[in-house]
């Protein structure tokens, strides 16, 4: 029986380099398992580094596109939570019947910016006579580059840059394509910026659709008490905070 217990502890020692995890590990049958838009999974390690000692959440965070994640759940992926980089997911997978009932809801909203890694931007009027490679997310499946889209037909100029695109499976891809230096400019995520002390053009809120964020308790979750403890953390006023100063734009709660 010692064997069989030490062995055990072993086993869950190497299992802990591949989990994001506090401590001390409360006693669960596995780690939270929390499936996360590309874009946040930086944040969400952040606001989980402030987790109170006494929350004892044992947890794993697998990093998608949110297309990616989706299509995984609706096939039965083993997910607790669902932080999508989008609104249409979320509830697409309620109409389907696949989240836990009330669950959904709004965590954050994205912001776009305009940035190089090569030189400084002082306007957005750059983009007026650009002749170089623009790096944009997939506007058919990425929230980010959905808007970025917008923001250039805000500025009548989608139909002149569009044959001028680089795009990304995710805004993640996009930002490393800048940051190589492999395209000259792109639209990246504001908080890519904001966490990586980069100076970028913010875009501003009127050129786009908001980029309304919304997670889901996954209802084959088994560990729906535990979700829901998250869930209530990511909203809580000191995480949304937080949020903002990572580039964010918070929600409304209630006492708001």
């Amino acid at each position: 029986m010692q064997k069989t217990l030490t062995l055990a502890i072993i086993w869950l020692a190497l299992q802990a380099s591949h989990v994001y995890a506090n401590e001390p590990i409360l006693l669960q049958e596995r780690p939270l398992r929390i499936a996360v838009a590309a874009n946040f999974a930086p944040a969400l390690k952040v606001l989980l580094a402030d987790l109170p000692n006494n929350t004892n959440i044992d947890y794993q965070i697998i990093s998608a596109a949110t297309g990616t994640l989706y299509q995984q759940i609706k096939h039965g992926a083993p997910f607790d939570l669902f932080l999508s980089a989008d609104s249409t997911r979320p509830a697409l997978l309620e109409q389907a019947g696949l989240i836990i009932e009330n669950s959904r809801k709004s965590y954050a909203y994205g912001q776009i910016a305009l940035w190089s890694a090569t030189q400084p931007l002082t306007s957005l009027s750059i983009l007026n006579n650009y002749s170089g490679n623009l790096a944009i997310a997939n506007p058919d499946t990425a929230p980010y580059g959905k808007a970025a889209k917008q923001a250039l037909t805000y500025l009548s100029l989608w139909s002149e840059q569009k044959t001028k695109l680089v795009t990304g499976i995710n805004i993640s891809q996009t930002f490393q394509q800048v940051r190589s230096q492999a395209v000259p400019l792109g639209f990246v995520a504001y908080s890519q910026l904001k966490m990586n002390q980069y100076q970028g053009l913010l875009i501003p809120e009127q050129f786009y659709q908001p980029i309304e964020q919304q997670l889901v308790i996954v209802k084959t979750s088994k560990q729906v008490a535990i979700a829901q403890k998250l869930s209530d953390f990511i909203l809580q006023t000191n995480s949304q905070a937080t949020l903002q100063q990572l580039g964010y734009l918070p929600v409304k709660t209630e006492n708001d």
